[in-house]
């Protein structure tokens, strides 16, 4: 699968619901206006539909934009919480993909070790 592995690039996710018909023209203008972000950034720009099955990113590429789409066929896409405006890291984005809550995600807790068994 391809995946965003420049860590360079910023993570923008929009929380509110999207209609999943936007395309390119209607995602760019709403990164523009809702979002107050320039599309033509090196920057991704992230939405998911109301049911939080399908999710699009929008990304500027040197002459023209593109977009990738992914739909879940049985679950959703964790609720990211906070601003209308998240942003991302590109390893936090990848998790997201992967179906991680990336807000309730947790480490292993650390434990005390005096000496080798």
């Amino acid at each position: 699968m391809i995946r965003p592995s420049n860590s360079s690039l910023k993570v923008y996710v929009y929380s509110e619901p999207v209609d999943m018909r936007k395309q390119i023209d209607g995602l760019a203008a709403l990164v523009q206006t809702e979002m107050e972000l320039k599309p033509f950034s090196k920057s991704l720009f992230v939405f998911t539909n109301k049911r939080r099955d399908k999710l699009k990113i929008l990304a500027w590429d040197k002459n023209g934009f593109l977009i990738w789409y992914k739909r879940l066929e049985k679950q959703r896409f964790p609720r990211l919480h906070g601003d209308q405006v998240r942003s991302l890291s590109i390893k936090e984005l990848n998790l997201y993909l992967d179906g991680y809550d990336i807000d309730r995600f947790k480490p292993h807790e650390p434990i005390k070790v005096e000496k080798v068994a």
